[in-house]
């Protein structure tokens, strides 16, 4: 049976059998994470966003590290103490530190059982954050909602920006959030460029495959919805900070 060993069903929640095309990107997507170093240990995986200098991709987790403070300042500003879930939250580090937050209950949700199964491990003496294992598509958040939903790195696998925002506010409490973090979006003209980078990046692992699993999503996609930039990289400031985000911080409201 497809489940997590039994020292860690206290924290993660596996809904059903995975489906063979979700079989299939989960290996090979665990695969070029190997390639790119992108897979840690435990040890390592406890410490993040924190990683010395001389590791391969410093750069992108001081982004991320950034990243995550203004989301927290953010959330730790409410009045209320709010149910969180990441969807995407691969080995779960974001959704720990976001469970640091005084009163705050923390889902992080994956079709990546490998990663997963990690998070579940490394944090599972954290009582404020607990794992689902499953696509949105499956049903798996009916009648389930939170105060904040949130995206980081990991909207660009979702083929339409559209069908999974609608679908994600459907599942929020009155006067709850979406937010998009460390996500590029791009302008009309950006798009096929774009594309054929993803595309050169994959093939230079051998796996060119892999790029029909990623999405350029033109920023013009967020027009239906109720969104501003919290923190927009073309902006002077941004341009004039150590460490600046190349990505939007985009939020989206159900109202």
């Amino acid at each position: 049976m497809y489940l997590p060993d039994s020292s860690i069903l206290t924290n993660i929640e596996v809904q059903g059998h995975p489906r063979l095309k979700e079989i299939l990107f989960e290996k090979k997507y665990i695969l070029i994470r190997t390639l790119e170093n992108r897979l840690y240990t435990d040890e390592e995986l406890a410490k993040l966003p924190e990683i010395p200098a001389e590791h391969t991709h410093y750069k992108e987790w001081a982004v991320r590290k950034g990243s995550c403070k203004r989301l927290i300042r953010y959330l730790s500003s409410w009045k209320r103490s709010p149910q969180i879930l990441e969807i995407g939250c691969g080995n779960g580090w974001l959704s720990h530190q976001l469970a640091q937050i005084p009163g705050t209950k923390v889902t992080g949700m994956d079709i990546n059982f490998t990663e997963l199964q990690q998070a579940a491990r490394v944090f599972s003496n954290d009582p404020n954050l607990r794992f689902i294992h499953g696509d949105i598509d499956s049903g798996i958040l009916d009648n389930r909602q939170f105060d904040c939903i949130v995206f980081a790195a990991s909207i660009q696998y979702f083929p339409s920006l559209k069908k999974v925002l609608y679908k994600t506010l459907s599942c929020l409490k009155p006067g709850g959030e979406i937010h998009v973090l460390d996500t590029p979006f791009y302008k009309p003209d950006q798009l096929e460029k774009a594309k054929r980078q993803t595309l050169a990046y994959y093939t230079s692992f051998g796996y060119p495959e892999m790029a029909d699993y990623y999405f350029h999503h033109p920023i013009d996609d967020l027009r239906p919805f109720h969104h501003v930039l919290l923190h927009n990289p073309g902006s002077v400031k941004n341009k004039l900070m150590r460490n600046k985000s190349p990505f939007p911080w985009i939020r989206i409201k159900d109202n």
